[in-house]
């Protein structure tokens, strides 16, 4: 699924918000006599709870057409679609009609027939609301995929007592720690490299710590030899 459709449905959701917010204002400021009237849910008078709704639609509108973070963008969208749902469960909990509350009709004021465009205004929370929790599980899962993941690097060295090799993360160093092999407590440190000669053509050679007890051939004479933590030069 291709997170372009999010842009797009948040900049749809932000011109739906906003006609709302415009509708709501038209409602408040207007001259009708239940204004005056207690809204069921609030209790307070419902040209009060028209404008605060759409201050709240005007404020959500804004963020998502001029937000810069998708995320919260949603996320704003989510907030106050769950609010409106909430409220309309809460509305038919109190067998209320929800033309006589602060959600009233917003094609009133549009001088709109209500037939199939009181339908659909009917069903835009539902819809807001399905597409806003759909895009921000999409960002989340996203996010949760493209976070790049953690590279431990690894060191090895040999216990300075019983030559065992030691594994450990570079965070840990300078760490005391009971060497695996044969506890003793012993400081984490980057290993220096060893040196030997061959002891059957005499060259010089360096090896990291980790390395003592394996079986190499000589860079020099090509013999099998072993590293050993005993210089012989």
């Amino acid at each position: 699924m291709n997170d372009k459709w999010i842009s797009s449905f948040l900049k749809w959701a932000g011109v739906i918000l906003l006609v709302a917010a415009l509708s709501r204002f038209l409602i408040a400021f207007g001259d009708a006599a239940f204004l005056g009237l207690p809204d069921p849910a609030l209790g307070v008078p419902l040209r009060y709870a028209i404008l605060t709704v759409g201050v709240i639609e005007l404020v959500v509108a804004l963020i998502c057409l001029f937000g810069k973070e998708t995320h919260l963008r949603a996320g704003w969208l989510a907030w106050c679609t769950t609010n409106y749902v909430v409220f309309l469960i809460g509305l038919f909990w109190m067998h209320c009609h929800s033309q006589a509350t602060c959600i009233g009709s917003l094609t009133d004021p549009l001088r709109i027939s209500r037939g199939w465009t009181g339908i659909i205004t009917a069903f835009l929370p539902l819809f807001l609301a399905i597409g806003s929790y759909t895009a921000v599980i999409q960002l989340w899962v996203t996010g949760r995929a493209s976070k790049p993941v953690e590279v431990v690097e690894l060191i090895k060295m040999s216990c300075p007592v019983c030559a065992g090799h030691i594994k450990f993360a570079v965070q840990n160093l300078d760490e005391e720690i009971p060497c695996p092999h044969c506890q003793t407590t012993i400081a984490l440190r980057r290993p220096e490299n060893l040196k030997m000669s061959c002891r059957l053509c005499n060259g010089h050679i360096e090896f990291p710590a980790h390395a003592i007890g394996q079986k190499i051939a000589c860079p020099h004479c090509t013999k099998p030899i072993t590293l050993l933590n005993c210089p012989e030069l």
